[in-house]
């Protein structure tokens, strides 16, 4: 529900998981092409969402996936306070990714 009325506030969404400090261990959302992507970047896959038209990507920096590669990830919502750039913030949870290793 909450994708869903983000795109429809927003436009198409975008996910970008960093690696660094202060906000960058949380998923980020961005309205779609907002945050510049690059060489740096990995596209880990594109979150199909039930009631929203295009699939939302989801990128992570390459330093990040070389730690989380032999993960499963899970993008979640949590009450809490979110980053004040992304775009979930205002409604009072944020975004969480949870992890589960696998075997490589």
């Amino acid at each position: 529900a909450l994708l869903r009325r983000l795109r429809e506030t927003h436009g198409p969404l975008m996910f970008h998981q960093s690696g660094g400090c202060c906000d960058g261990s949380a998923p980020m959302c961005y309205p779609a092409g907002e945050f510049r992507t690059g060489a740096s970047d990995v596209l880990l896959g594109e979150l199909a969402v039930d009631g929203v038209e295009e699939p939302v990507e989801f990128w992570m920096s390459r330093s990040q996936y070389e730690v989380w590669a032999h993960t499963r990830l899970t993008v979640d919502v949590v009450p809490g306070r979110g980053s004040g750039f992304s775009l979930e913030a205002p409604e009072g949870v944020r975004f969480l990714i949870r992890s589960h290793v696998v075997d490589a």
